[in-house]
């Protein structure tokens, strides 16, 4: 999953039946260089307004890692989680 000064590109959240969102990283700052990459990884996912709606209608949400070396998935997302991330698209 991870390898020297790489990123991690694999992380995915899907609501339901929708198609997979994959994760945005690292888009702020340069965090790796030739020698080194940062600890801290920063990554945002791009819901789409039928997605948020199907989450306030409770559909499940999942989330996941798709790599060669590291493939996991929960499914669903605890209910706490979800509620949360509703909570924060209602107020932002």
């Amino acid at each position: 999953l991870w390898t020297p000064t790489g990123r991690v590109r694999f992380p995915w959240l899907q609501v339901g039946n929708h198609d997979k969102i994959q994760a945005v990283a690292d888009e702020d700052m340069e965090r790796s260089t030739e020698d080194k990459t940062s600890a801290v990884q920063f990554m945002r996912y791009e819901f789409s307004d039928e997605m948020i709606a199907s989450m306030r209608e409770g559909v499940e949400l999942n989330a996941g890692v798709d790599h060669d070396n590291y493939n996991q998935s929960v499914s669903p997302v605890a209910t706490n989680i979800t509620q949360a991330l509703i909570l924060d698209f209602d107020t932002h």
